[in-house]
């Protein structure tokens, strides 16, 4: 395998970076495909090469993903924040606001579901302590 090419600092092949997330190397390679997550660089050999800037980006990728954004929304997030730290930044003021106010109600949302989750499982788990007896029927 060649060497990455390096600008200093943190850098990682593609399966280490999967190894890291979690995440499989279709995904990443998907995500690299779409303009979601492109490489900072390539090894000699062709290999993607992974800088922390790319691993920041695909924690900002996977936490969108948490609260359910589809991939376009999630390019959609990206190109705003990617604006912001940018020289025009403040054009973009009104859909960061938007954005934070569709992440809050999503997690808003994904909070009800993980409540509703819990009493399932505390329901499911008394049963299990107290299994429930059908009452008899006496013969009429």
């Amino acid at each position: 395998m060649g060497q990455a090419k390096r600008s200093g600092g943190f850098s990682v092949h593609i399966g280490e970076l999967a190894d890291r997330t979690g995440l499989s190397l279709r995904t990443l390679r998907h995500y690299d495909e779409i303009g979601l997550l492109r490489p900072s660089g390539r090894t000699d050999g062709g290999f993607r090469v992974y800088s922390e800037d790319d691993s920041t980006r695909l924690t900002l990728i996977r936490q969108a993903r948490a609260l359910k954004f589809s991939l376009e929304e999630i390019g959609e997030l990206l190109d705003v924040l990617t604006a912001r730290s940018g020289y025009h930044g403040l054009v973009n003021l009104d859909a960061m606001e938007t954005l934070l106010g569709e992440a809050r109600r999503r997690r808003t949302k994904l909070a009800a579901d993980l409540d509703r989750a819990d009493d399932l499982i505390i329901q499911v788990s008394t049963n299990l302590q107290h299994p429930f007896q059908p009452a008899v029927q006496q013969p009429g």
